[in-house]
């Protein structure tokens, strides 16, 4: 059967990219024809039968180009084990027009990439509905117009029913576990068996039913999961009892051990939901830095608005002690703002008129008029949310092992229970023996903690991360940046300031005058680079009175060479060595011939002051050297890096003996410089060749291919936004000592996928043949398989606890739901 498809491909530049996308997908196996329409970025495939879309969006990515595929996050409902997940993962990649579709079992949401209507919210629920689960209602707005989390609050309320489900069930179980409780204190006693009917019966069937309907669901798809397992094995002890009561007459019955175990495993599932919620805390907590309403002025009278109504340009008004609503930049005011449930930056950071403010600060004690400049879904707050519950809901590289044994595992226990069954009845003629080893082999199994183990970790290490100013794009990159042996740095704005800065001042010998403070005040109107450094310097170092500068007139321009101006009755010039020659003043300049070598070395910028107020007899006053200083965080963190046991490399365009002085500064291991920007991706390359796994950390533009080209890309969050992009990693404040923390939380959350992983095996592993050898009872196997999961999921969670060494503690490593709620509060 004949089938067309449309893909949308990103990339295409001209007629030469049609014809490599429309050559690559000919290529396909099926593909009878494919047309790109260039003008509107899509390709027309034809084929002799349905061909899955990810074969051919892997076709246009191999030709260099990507398929824009929509990504759709769903809420699944009926998951409980990992081989649930499995299933649906397999339902959702069925669908025609799903790319990829990656379930997390710990935050229990499905992502899907696909194109076309097959990947639409209905399609993906009816495929997720015929597996056998359901799908939360998508998030909808409030009557305020913000985004309410239906599947949240939908979680809640499962959550309280289940525990009330779970303590009913633990009063009709208890009843019937208290003979066996009195037995070793010599007391024997046992109920009626009419009375251990009716008290069994409901835990059975109207507490135990959830377990046979997704069990029923499982067999109708052809496949098992935990619910099967547990529905056959009590189904099994409960049967046995009616058989041994009322056929056989005895009164040794298991209607105990089929109502304890469900009790048992609803509890672990109960505890289970408790300890999932807490690793999806830091994205609750960013979505409450969200202010529902904001105070815009319009038409001159300030009025209360919610936040979806506030549009880009509108300038917003923010009192002392009220979160920020959205981001902008400061029209008028100063304060200081706490950005530190955004940043990680443990101190207020102090604001003026011009400077940038992002959305969920907290103002401080000044009155802010704000600029809004970018709303909804483009503000900072929003993708950094975005970004953790892509990290949070994507798969790590080491979870393909798990999934692979999650597909075999329920076959296996069952072919496992069977074999018991078997082999004690057959071998010793007690199948009542046997039935029971059989029931403990199939609920001690579970494919539970295998599900949770890698997830959990990874929303446990990227929430943290979050808090302190670290957000992980992808868990690949989280389990990748353990084993980073050398970080390759960029120089401007990741090691420096970025901003030019007064290194280097002398005065001439003999002189005596504020040379600072006179350079300063020429420079005061000046909207240059290098005079905002002089005064900003001048200002600092309180060349004037208070840092309050000299008063200076008739300031002129020399063009090329520097300014002119008098300051205290003295006429003064200010420029480059051209124009001390000019003056006459080069005989001068030998005096300072070891500091002009040394800092043209290291790439400075030189300025001289002169006094021109005797123009027979002009006199040098002193030298001024602008270079960019390094950020004061840079040592330590080379140094961090280097107790790790990581080389660290510079990779600049600036010439060698500037990059040659911040090495030795900073004790870099090596230096590669006067590297082109179109260069550095094959320089990190190169050092990738050597055997090393390679971190680039950068923060411009011209840094993104070196970034992506990179084993793991760490992007300062000071820098842009294609910097960000191409990144792994992105640092939300531009400290270098945060590459040594997020290098830090990668091993400590891969130790715990690790730790994760080694008890859910050895759980199973050995849990399974005790059992089969019946060394174990059904209700001590119920309560090992309900403390499994928990045990993982609290293992996971004890990663809330990490914090970044060396770095100042900021409000941000409290916890955020709190931080978050007690911040809410206008003063």
């Amino acid at each position: 059967m004949r089938s067309e498809l449309t893909l949308p491909v990103a990339g295409m530049t001209c007629a030469t990219c049609a014809g490599r996308v429309e050559k690559a997908l000919a290529a396909v196996p099926g593909v009878t024809s494919a047309q790109v329409n260039l003008a509107s970025e899509t390709v027309r495939v034809a084929s002799a039968a349905d061909l899955p879309v990810a074969q051919l969006a892997q076709a246009v990515a191999d030709a260099g180009y990507r398929v824009s595929a929509q990504t759709t996050r769903l809420v699944i409902t009926g998951m409980t084990c990992a081989t649930c997940a499995g299933r649906v993962e397999k339902a959702l990649a069925a669908v025609p027009g799903v790319i990829s579709a990656q379930v997390n079992l710990a935050n229990e949401t499905a992502e899907v990439h696909g194109v076309g209507p097959g990947a639409d919210f209905a399609t993906l629920e009816t495929a997720i509905e015929a597996a056998g689960y359901g799908v939360a209602p998508p998030a909808a707005a409030d009557a305020s117009g913000n985004v309410a989390d239906t599947a949240e609050l939908a979680r809640e309320r499962r959550e309280r029913r289940e525990g009330l489900t779970v303590a009913v069930g633990a009063l009709l179980s208890l009843p019937l576990v208290l003979p066996m409780l009195l037995q070793p204190v010599g007391i024997h006693w046992m109920l009626p068996a009419l009375v251990q009917f009716l008290l069994a019966t409901p835990v059975q069937f109207v507490i135990g039913a959830r377990f046979y309907r997704a069990g029923w669901s499982a067999v109708k798809a052809g496949s098992g999961n935990m619910d099967l397992l547990v529905s056959l094995g009590t189904s099994a002890a409960y049967g046995l009892s009616l058989y041994q009561w009322l056929v056989l007459g005895e009164m040794h019955l298991y209607f105990e051990a089929a109502a304890v175990v469900i009790v048992l495993v609803r509890l672990g599932k109960w505890l289970e939901s408790r300890a999932k919620r807490q690793t999806t805390e830091a994205i609750r907590a960013l979505q409450a830095l969200r202010p529902d309403t904001a105070r815009v002025i319009r038409g001159g009278v300030e009025q209360e608005l919610p936040i979806a109504q506030v549009r880009v340009g509108d300038v917003t008004v923010v009192r002392p002690g009220e979160r920020i609503p959205l981001d902008g930049k400061i029209r008028t005011g100063t304060s200081s703002v706490d950005e530190s449930l955004i940043t990680g930056e443990s101190l207020p950071v102090d604001k003026a008129p011009g400077d940038p403010v992002t959305g969920g600060a907290i103002n401080g004690n000044g009155l802010l008029r704000i600029v809004v400049g970018a709303v909804g879904s483009e503000t900072v707050l929003a993708r950094i949310i975005r970004l953790v519950e892509d990290a949070q809901g994507a798969k790590a590289p080491i979870q393909k092992l798990v999934d692979k044994v999650a597909a075999i595992f329920v076959p296996v226990v069952l072919a496992i229970a069977f074999a018991t069954l078997l082999a004690w009845g057959l071998g010793s003629g007690h199948w009542e023996t046997a039935l029971i080893n059989a029931v403990t082999v199939l609920v001690i199994a579970c494919p539970c903690a295998l599900g949770l183990a890698t997830p959990a970790a990874i929303m446990a290490g990227t929430g943290v991360g979050a808090r302190h100013g670290i957000l992980i794009k992808d868990a690949e990159a989280l389990e990748l940046a353990q084993k980073i042996s050398l970080v390759a740095f960029d120089k401007t704005g990741t090691l420096t300031r970025g901003q030019p800065g007064l290194v280097f001042q002398r005065a001439a010998p003999g002189v005596t005058a504020p040379v600072l403070a006179w350079a300063a005040a020429v420079q005061s109107g000046s909207e240059h680079p290098l005079a905002k450094a002089t005064v900003a310097a001048a200002k600092s170092e309180g060349g004037a009175d208070n840092g309050t500068l000299p008063a200076a007139h008739n300031i002129e321009a020399l063009p090329g060479r520097g300014m002119a101006g008098q300051v205290e009755g003295h006429t003064l010039r200010l420029g480059s060595t051209r124009l001390m020659g000019e003056l006459g003043l080069a005989a001068a300049l030998a005096d300072f011939a070891t500091d002009q070598q040394r800092l043209t070395a290291q790439g400075c910028s030189l300025a001289w002051l002169a006094d021109v107020s005797d123009s027979a007899v002009p006199r040098l006053l002193g030298l001024f050297a602008y270079g960019d200083p390094l950020k004061p965080e840079s040592a330590e963190a080379i140094a961090t890096l280097h107790r790790q046991g990581i080389r660290t490399v510079l990779v600049t365009g600036d010439n060698r003996g500037a990059a040659q002085a911040v090495a030795s500064q900073l004790t870099l291991d090596q230096v590669e410089a006067e590297v082109l920007p179109a260069d550095k991706a094959a320089t990190i390359a190169r050092l990738k060749a050597g055997g090393s796994v390679v971190a680039m950390v950068g923060d411009g533009i011209n840094d993104a291919p070196a970034l992506a080209s990179a084993d793991v890309g760490i992007a300062m969050g000071s820098g842009t936004d294609v910097a960000m992009h191409a990144a792994g990693i992105t640092l939300m404040r531009g400290d270098p000592r945060l590459v040594a923390a997020a290098i830090a939380l990668s091993r400590m959350t891969v130790r715990k996928i690790r730790q994760n992983l080694f008890w859910a095996f050895i759980y199973n592993v050995v849990g399974i043949p005790l059992a089969a050898l019946g060394l174990l009872n059904p209700v001590f196997a119920g309560a090992a398989m309900a403390l499994s999961s928990v045990s993982v999921l609290t293992n996971a969670l004890l990663l809330k606890r990490w914090r970044p060494t060396g770095l100042p503690h900021s409000p941000a490593s409290a916890p955020l739901h709190r931080k978050a709620a007690a911040s809410t509060t206008t003063v």
